[in-house]
């Protein structure tokens, strides 16, 4: 499994029709903001369909294309590239000609399909995100079996508190110290 390590964009015409596709990468499944401001720079846009998928959640529109004809084109595409907390967005400008619903299928399916060519992909492995406490003279120990772990938040109290990201192969390596789970997910790892 993949993702896209940075937003890309691509435009294609099809028959008059203008298709522009964004690939976005996502961190939560709240797309609405993306797709708000897609629709704030293309406001005369015929159609804004999309296809996402994040930790491992589908869903996907048509936006007014007639069923199956747009949507799950781009959410095929997606699935078929292996990718994971990705959104595809195709912006389309209707010109003129009807395409037919094979034809649309070809044209959603080409606008991802051309735009995920030009994206830098990590890897995502299985892990988690969870939560950690452990004395002061653990610290030394705990940091280095975390070593290639995100720490994203560090608390200093009466003991230490770190909420990490981890993979499941260091869930073993922390059973020694007061270890939470608050959500199972994927990880990014960029290829050396």
């Amino acid at each position: 499994m993949r993702t896209i390590q940075f937003n890309c964009d691509n435009d294609i015409v099809i028959k008059n029709s203008r298709f522009i596709c964004y690939l976005i990468k996502i961190s939560n499944k709240d797309i609405t903001p993306y797709i708000d401001k897609i629709k704030n720079m293309h406001p005369k846009a015929t159609h804004y369909c999309y296809g996402y998928i994040y930790n491992d959640i589908e869903l996907c529109s048509d936006d007014g294309e007639p069923g199956g004809t747009a949507g799950m084109p781009i959410l095929n595409v997606l699935k078929k590239e292996n990718l994971n907390y990705v959104l595809a967005v195709v912006v389309r400008y209707f010109g003129g000609i009807k395409l037919g619903a094979g034809g649309l299928v070809r044209a959603y399916t080409k606008a991802v399909s051309e735009t995920i060519k030009l994206a830098q992909y990590s890897f995502l492995v299985k892990g988690f995100k969870i939560r950690i406490n452990f004395n002061y003279n653990d610290e030394k120990n705990v940091n280095y079996v975390l070593k290639d772990s995100l720490i994203v938040k560090k608390d200093y109290s009466d003991s230490i508190n770190y909420e990490c990201l981890i993979e499941v192969e260091l869930l073993n390596k922390l059973n020694n110290y007061n270890t939470v789970i608050l959500e199972e997910l994927y990880i990014e790892k960029i290829a050396k």
